[in-house]
C-alpha cells in the first residue's frame, strides 16, 4: 500500500512539474486577471470578453520556433475577432444567421489543409462562432467585442512569451524525459518478447502503440532541435540535447533489431530458457536506467555515472560463461547468444554515452550537416493556395470532415432553436470540440466526454447540496478550469469532468438557479457528443479500410528504400550518408503510420473492420521486415565487414521483387514481376559454402591452438552467419507479405 501511494505521489509531482499545468496556470491567469481588474473597476463585460479571446487564442499555443507560434497565436487571435465581429451583427437576423454558420463552420475548418498548428488556429474562429451565440456582452458594440477578443489573444501571447523567457528549456526538458521513458517501455516490452511466448500477438500489438507514439515524439523533438541548434548556434544546452536525441533514436534502432525470428530462437535456445530470462531482467535493468535519466533531465538532478559503471561491469562479469561457450562452439546457438550478448553492451554503452553527455564528460559535437541537408530531416509545411483548389474534392478527408461539421452543427443548432433549449449553444459546442474526422476517434471522444459530463454533474449537485457560497463556487470554477485545462491532451475523460465543474461553478456566480445549468449542461452535451458520433457514421464517412492500401504501400515503399541504401553502404562503406538516415527516418515514420492506421480500424464498428486479421498479419509482417533491415544495417554499420558479395545481391535484387510485387498487389495488378529462383538458392548454397568454409577455418585454429582469439576469423565468421540469416529472413518475410496481399481484399 506504501508503494502505491509513492507512485500517485510521483505521478502528481511528475503532473505539476509537467508544461500542460504551467500553460494551464498561464492560461489561468490570462483569463482570470482580466475579469479580476474590470470587476475592480466596474466593467465585468470588458474583462470577460478579454478572457474569451485569451481563451480562444491558448490552443495555437504549441511547440515549435518563437517565429511559428507567435504567428499562430496573433492569427488565431485575428481570426476570432473577426468572426465574432461578423456573427455578432448577423446575429440580429435568423435567416441569415443560419446560412453564414453553414459557410463559416465549413471555411474555417477547412484551414486544416494546412496542418495542424493551422487547424489549431480554425479551432479559434470556429470557437469564437460557438461563444458569439452566449449573449454574454449586451452593451458592447459586435466591433468592440471583436476588438477585445484580439487584445485578450494579445495579452496571453505576452503572458506566455515571459513564462517561456522564464523557463526557456521547459518544454524540450519534458518532451525528452517523456522520449527517454517511452523509449524505457519499448525496451521492456521486446524484453517481454524473450520469454512470454504465449503473449506475443498482445506484446507486438503494444509495440505497435508505442512506437507510433515515439515516432511522434521524435519529430517533434527533431524538429523542436534543430530549430534551437538554429537559433543558438552551438550552445552547450543544444549540442547535449542533440547528442541525447541521436543516442535515442539508435537505442530505438537497436531494440527492433535485436533479436528478429522469435520462432527460430526458441527453437534454438529451447534448453537455454533460464539464460533467455538473464537477458530478459538486463534488458529491463538497461530501461530502467532510461527511466532514472529521465527523472533526472525533468528534475534537474545529478545523476550517478558510478551506477551506470559499475552496471556495464556487472553485465560483462555476468557473462563470462557466454563468451566461453561462444568461442568453444561454432554454431548457430553461439552466434545467436553472441548477437544478443552485443546487443546488450551496445545498448549499455549508449546509456554511458547519454549520462556522459549529461556530466559533460562528452565533448564531441554532434555531425552538423548543410542547411540544406538539416532541412530535409524537417517535415516541412506546404502553405499554397492551390493546396485549398486540390483538397476541394471528396478525396480530401478535410474536405469531408468540414463538409460534415457544417451540417451536423446546423442540425444542432436548429434542434437548440426548435425546442428552445436554454444555453443551446451548448451542443454546437459540443460538436465542435468532440467531432474528429474519423469515426474511432470521434466515437472515443464523444464516449468520454459524456461520461466525464455525468460525474462533473454528479460532484457538482454534491458541492451545491453541501454549499452555497458564493465565493467558494468562484474558487473552485477557477481550480477546476485550471484542472481542465492541463488534462486535456492527458486525460479526456477527467478532463471532461473538470470542463464541466467550472461551467457550472462559474454560472452559478452569473444565475441563482444552478440546477437548471447542471441538468441542460448534461442534455445538451449528451445531444452534441450524439449528434458528433451520428455524422460521422453516416456523412461520407472516412473508414480506415478505405485508406489502410495506400498506408500500406507507402510503408513496403520506404522498407524498400531503406533495403537499398543498406546494400549501397554495404558496398562503400565509410561515413554514413544522409541519404540513409533519411531512409531509415522515413521507414520508422511510415511504420507507426501503419500501426495508427491498423489501432483506428480496430475502434471502428465490427461490419466495417474487414479483413482484419489479414491486416494484422500484414502490418506484423512490415514490422518485422523492419526489424530485419534494422538488425543487418546496425551490424554493417558496427562491425568491420568484407565486401559485399554477388550472392548477396541476389538476395536484395529477389526481395526487392517481392516488395514491388506485394505493392502491384494492392493495386490490384495482373502482370507480376518474375524471379528466378534457382538464382537465389544457388546464391543460398554459396553463402552457406562461404560459411562452413569459415566454421572449419575457426575450428582448425581452436585445434591448433585453443587459447589463441583470432578475432578476424571470429567477425567474418559472424558476419557471414547473422547477414546470410538476416538476407534470407527478409526474402522469406518478402514472399510471405506478397502471399498475403494477394490473398486480401481490400475494399
Amino acid at each position: 500500500m506504501p508503494n502505491i501511494i509513492l507512485t500517485y505521489w510521483q505521478e502528481f509531482l511528475k503532473y505539476i512539474r509537467s508544461t500542460d499545468f504551467s500553460k494551464a496556470m498561464v492560461l489561468t491567469f490570462a483569463i482570470g486577471s482580466p475579469v479580476a481588474i474590470f470587476i475592480w473597476l466596474g466593467d465585468f463585460e470588458i474583462g470577460v470578453v478579454l478572457a474569451m479571446g485569451a481563451l480562444l487564442s491558448s490552443p495555437s499555443d504549441i511547440p515549435g520556433s518563437f517565429r511559428h507560434r507567435n504567428i499562430g497565436v496573433i492569427l488565431a487571435a485575428l481570426l476570432a475577432g473577426l468572426v465574432s465581429i461578423i456573427m455578432g451583427y448577423a446575429s440580429a437576423y435568423l435567416w441569415l444567421v443560419l446560412p453564414l454558420l453553414g459557410i463559416l463552420m465549413f471555411g474555417i475548418a477547412y484551414l486544416a489543409v494546412y496542418g495542424f498548428r493551422a487547424s489549431l488556429v480554425a479551432f479559434a474562429g470556429l470557437f469564437a462562432i460557438v461563444l458569439s451565440f452566449a449573449n454574454i456582452s449586451t452593451e458592447i458594440l459586435p466591433w468592440e467585442r471583436g476588438l477585445l477578443i484580439v487584445g485578450g489573444g494579445l495579452w496571453y501571447l505576452v503572458l506566455s512569451n515571459i513564462w517561456n523567457y522564464l523557463n526557456p528549456k521547459h518544454h524540450t526538458e519534458q518532451l525528452l524525459a517523456e522520449c527517454l521513458e517511452l523509449t524505457a517501455q519499448y525496451l521492456k516490452t521486446r524484453a517481454h518478447l524473450l520469454t512470454e511466448t504465449a503473449e506475443r500477438e498482445k506484446l507486438q500489438k503494444e509495440l505497435f502503440l508505442l512506437q507510433s507514439d515515439l515516432n511522434e515524439k521524435h519529430e517533434s523533438l527533431r524538429n523542436i532541435l534543430i530549430n534551437a541548434r538554429r537559433a543558438s548556434g552551438n550552445s552547450n544546452y543544444a549540442r547535449k540535447r542533440l547528442l541525447i536525441f541521436i543516442e535515442l533514436v539508435d537505442i530505438l534502432e537497436l531494440a527492433m533489431a535485436n533479436p528478429v525470428d522469435y520462432k527460430k530462437m526458441d527453437e534454438v535456445l529451447q534448453e537455454d530458457r533460464e539464460l533467455l530470462d538473464r537477458f530478459k531482467k538486463l534488458i529491463k535493468k538497461i530501461a530502467s536506467q532510461l527511466d532514472e535519466i529521465s527523472v533526472v533531465i525533468e528534475k534537474k538532478k545529478k545523476s550517478s555515472t558510478k551506477e551506470i559503471r559499475q552496471y556495464l561491469k556487472a553485465i560483462e562479469e555476468n557473462f563470462k560463461d557466454v563468451r566461453v561457450l561462444i568461442s568453444s562452439e561454432n554454431n548457430e546457438k553461439a552466434f545467436l547468444l553472441q548477437n544478443l550478448f552485443d546487443y546488450l553492451e551496445k545498448q549499455g554503452q549508449k546509456i554511458n554515452t547519454i549520462v556522459r553527455v549529461l556530466h559533460n564528460l562528452d565533448t564531441r559535437e554532434p555531425v552538423l550537416l548543410k542547411n540544406k541537408e538539416v532541412s530535409q530531416f524537417i517535415t516541412p509545411q506546404d502553405y499554397d493556395p492551390k493546396m485549398l483548389i486540390e483538397n476541394f474534392n471528396f478525396g480530401s478527408p478535410i474536405f469531408k470532415h468540414s463538409l460534415r461539421l457544417a451540417i451536423v452543427i446546423l442540425v444542432g443548432f436548429s434542434i437548440g432553436l426548435y425546442f428552445s433549449f436554454e444555453n443551446a449553444y451548448w451542443i454546437i459546442l459540443t460538436i465542435v470540440v468532440i467531432m474528429r474526422p474519423n469515426y474511432g476517434l470521434t466515437k472515443d471522444r464523444s464516449k468520454q466526454r459524456i461520461i466525464g459530463t455525468l460525474i462533473g454533474a454528479v460532484i457538482a449537485l454534491g458541492i451545491v447540496f453541501i454549499t452555497k457560497n458564493q465565493v467558494v463556487y468562484g474558487i473552485l470554477g477557477l481550480f477546476s478550469l485550471t484542472l481542465a485545462f492541463s488534462l486535456l491532451q492527458r486525460n479526456y475523460r477527467t478532463a471532461a469532468v473538470f470542463i464541466t465543474l467550472s461551467i457550472v461553478f462559474i454560472y452559478s456566480l452569473l444565475k441563482p438557479d444552478v440546477f437548471n445549468v447542471i441538468q441542460f449542461r448534461v442534455i445538451d452535451t449528451v445531444l452534441g457528443a450524439g449528434l458528433a458520433a451520428l455524422g460521422n457514421l453516416v456523412l461520407w464517412p472516412a473508414w480506415e479500410s478505405q485508406h489502410i492500401k495506400n498506408v500500406i504501400k507507402e510503408s513496403i515503399g520506404a522498407n524498400k528504400k531503406y533495403l537499398k541504401e543498406i546494400d549501397g553502404f554495404y558496398h562503400d562503406k565509410g561515413t554514413l550518408p544522409t541519404s540513409y538516415k533519411l531512409s531509415r527516418k522515413k521507414a520508422f515514420l511510415e511504420m507507426g503510420n501503419l500501426s495508427a492506421s491498423f489501432q483506428r480500424m480496430t475502434q471502428e464498428p465490427k461490419y466495417k473492420q474487414k479483413e482484419l486479421g489479414q491486416l494484422y498479419k500484414i502490418v506484423g509482417l512490415n514490422q518485422t521486415f523492419l526489424s530485419a533491415l534494422a538488425s543487418l544495417g546496425t551490424f554493417i554499420q558496427n562491425h568491420k565487414t568484407t565486401a559485399a558479395s554477388k550472392n548477396f545481391e541476389v538476395f536484395v535484387s529477389h526481395i526487392c521483387t517481392n516488395l514491388e510485387n506485394a505493392v502491384k498487389g494492392l493495386e490490384d495488378a495482373e502482370t507480376l514481376k518474375g524471379f528466378d529462383s534457382s538464382r537465389t538458392e544457388k546464391a543460398a548454397s554459396a553463402l552457406l559454402k562461404t560459411y562452413k568454409e569459415l566454421l572449419v577455418e575457426r575450428e582448425n585454429q581452436l585445434k591448433e591452438d585453443p587459447q589463441k582469439d583470432e578475432k578476424d576469423v571470429q567477425l567474418r565468421l559472424q558476419e557471414a552467419q547473422l547477414v546470410s540469416s538476416q538476407v534470407q529472413w527478409l526474402l522469406e518475410i518478402s514472399e510471405n507479405l506478397q502471399k498475403i496481399i494477394a490473398k486480401t481484399k481490400f475494399s
